[in-house]
């Protein structure tokens, strides 16, 4: 082959290439945008590990938490979706009692479900709306509260540019359940922000407020998290990891510093 042609055969090959990998680039940057908006018609299943310490009256207990948290939208028709978000805990804790060792196994499972309208009101918010259950699922008494409960849940957010800003609210109220334990009554509140920095990569900041209005406490963790989307073995998924600090906690609640990992398998339809 003359120099001529291989020169160009090099050059629409180093061309297609460039536009292959801009095309990942923009597919991961469109998928982390996705990510940073929790209603969005994307299916995935994140796992979200959590560590805190300083937990109990003695502040010796210590906690690893696995939030198994699959996401799942359903078309419900061609203006509204219904978007099914899942929190299955798996734990393992010790001393967050005196005398209480430890104990391993499944949490509480809080189950939300959001109507949400595919397309953003005309000044650009999205928002959902719906029921949350909390359905007794835990193996041990230590590792839930024994008690079925319901309430509202709602989000609303924004997404400008690199921007994504909004929160999250809901409120559960014990309807049965164990009568010897301590009854349901919970405010969770997470106003988020998020901001992508380009290739897949997003800087996120949130809290996670809860509100106990029977115990009047509440628990205030401030993360800061930094997710990466890329292709694992024709895989999508994200990963990411991040600190955050309880700057109020509960009696005997974590306190201090703690850490979070999360990897999010990702079905892009």
């Amino acid at each position: 082959m003359p120099g001529s042609y291989r020169l160009q055969w090099f050059t629409v090959g180093s061309l297609l290439a460039l536009a292959q990998a801009a095309q990942a680039e923009h597919s991961a940057d469109e998928l982390a945008k996705q990510l940073a908006n929790p209603i969005a018609a994307l299916i995935s299943v994140p796992f979200q590990y959590n560590y805190d310490e300083n937990i109990g009256p003695d502040d010796k207990g210590s906690r690893h938490t696995l939030n198994i948290q699959p996401v799942i939208p359903m078309d419900l028709n061609q203006d509204w979706n219904l978007i099914s978000r899942t929190i299955l805990p798996v734990i393992d804790q010790t001393d967050i009692a005196p005398g209480s060792g430890n104990q391993s196994g499944l949490g509480d499972t809080l189950q939300s479900l959001f109507f949400s309208p595919k397309a953003p009101t005309d000044s650009g918010w999205i928002w959902g709306a719906g029921p949350v259950f909390l359905l007794p699922t835990a193996t041990d008494e230590l590792l839930g509260g024994e008690k079925w409960g319901v309430g509202p849940t709602a989000v609303a957010l924004k997404q400008t540019g690199h921007w994504t800003y909004g929160a999250l609210v809901n409120h559960v109220e014990g309807v049965a359940g164990d009568h010897n334990r301590e009854d349901v009554r919970s405010t969770f509140l997470q106003p988020f922000m998020a901001y992508g920095l380009g290739k897949g990569v997003t800087l996120g900041l949130n809290t996670e407020s809860t509100y106990d209005w029977k115990a009047h406490e509440g628990a205030v963790p401030i993360n800061l998290q930094l997710n990466k989307v890329t292709q694992i073995a024709g895989q999508m998924v994200q990963f990411g990891a991040g600190v955050r600090y309880w700057a109020e906690s509960t009696d005997t609640g974590p306190e201090g510093w703690a850490l979070r990992l999360n990897l999010v398998l990702l079905y892009p339809r």
